[in-house]
């Protein structure tokens, strides 16, 4: 993938995911429950447990200003911005990664929005990653 690929592919993953945790904090925030596919009530049960907040911030916020970041992100110039984007996708991916981890062996309950924004996380640490390393890799051939 070209550079400008990769940046295109960062803006729309970050837009996808900006829309999937503006959801799930809009929810929050109005006591709604989220609505999923399905049923089976796993989306309610980690909406309404303990672990859906982190320090009195709900945890859907958090992915919400990831995501925001990594947009920002691509406003700034080239090296700081994939320094940026790399950096928060990263985060982003190991909070996603412990998360997970919280639905399933504590919560006991899978959230469809939740997996949708891990996979996106993962996605974008993936893309920003490979940003990242082939913007160093040329600057090392140089």
């Amino acid at each position: 993938m070209t550079p400008r690929a990769l940046r295109i592919a960062t803006a729309a993953l970050a837009v996808a995911g900006t829309g999937i945790a503006g959801y799930l904090t809009w929810v929050h925030y109005s006591g709604l429950e989220p609505v999923c596919v399905g049923g089976g009530g796993g989306c309610e049960r980690v909406q309404a447990s303990g672990w859906a907040e982190l320090a009195g911030v709900p945890v859907a916020l958090l992915g919400l200003l990831a995501y925001l970041a990594i947009l920002a992100s691509l406003a700034l110039p080239e090296e700081p911005g994939r320094t940026a984007a790399a950096f928060v996708s990263l985060v982003g991916f190991g909070f996603s990664a412990w998360l997970t981890y919280v639905e399933l062996f504590e919560i006991e309950a899978i959230c469809q929005w939740c997996v949708a924004s891990a996979v996106v996380m993962t996605a974008l640490a993936v893309v920003s990653l490979t940003r990242f390393l082939r913007a160093e890799r040329g600057a090392l051939a140089a």
